[in-house]
């Protein structure tokens, strides 16, 4: 006879639980530590572009300060564009010239000052596209109540706006607006 060992059903348990959490632990440290890598490595890697082209950066830079762009009336996009006869943008920032005063042409009080803003205001169009120029800053204020950067813009040692006096089209501005008409 034959000795048989009775049978016992062994109950089929699900793995235990901290197996999973350590697995899941592992995967999401794995994705941290590739997130982490890569944050280094574009950090570093722009940083060394940065230094590399050092050089080119400047020069970007100072070509800004001095430069030629392309000047047109402004319409609805506002990048660089003449507003009128004092007031342009230049690179997307709003520049006020700011030792002039010219007549208004958006709300002029007169047909004679909205001939007159016009007038200054292509001939600020035209001195501007005529060659580089500089953006001086003037001494007290950097800018004025709307916003405008107050700067002086100057060629060859003269300022455009005294260029605009001298033709008629403009005052020197004395602090405080006098009517046109």
């Amino acid at each position: 006879m034959s000795y048989r060992k009775p049978f016992r059903a062994v109950p089929i348990r699900p793995a235990p639980r901290y197996r999973n959490r350590r697995i899941r632990g592992y995967r999401k440290r794995n994705w941290q530590t590739a997130g982490l890598g890569l944050v280094v490595f574009a950090t570093v890697f722009l940083v060394g572009m940065t230094i590399t082209n050092w050089p080119l950066v400047s020069s970007v830079l100072a070509a800004s300060r001095t430069s030629s762009p392309h000047f047109e009336l402004c319409g609805l996009v506002r990048s660089t564009c003449v507003v009128d006869g004092d007031t342009f943008w230049f690179e997307g920032h709003k520049i006020r010239i700011a030792d002039i005063d010219t007549p208004e042409i958006s709300e002029p009080q007169c047909d004679s000052e909205y001939r007159r803003g016009m007038q200054a205001t292509y001939r600020l169009r035209d001195l501007l596209n005529e060659g580089p120029f500089d953006l001086k800053p003037i001494g007290g204020r950097d800018k004025d109540q709307y916003g405008r950067e107050l700067r002086i813009a100057v060629r060859n040692g003269r300022s455009l706006g005294n260029q605009l006096v001298s033709e008629g089209l403009a005052r020197t501005w004395t602090g405080r607006r006098e009517p046109w008409c």
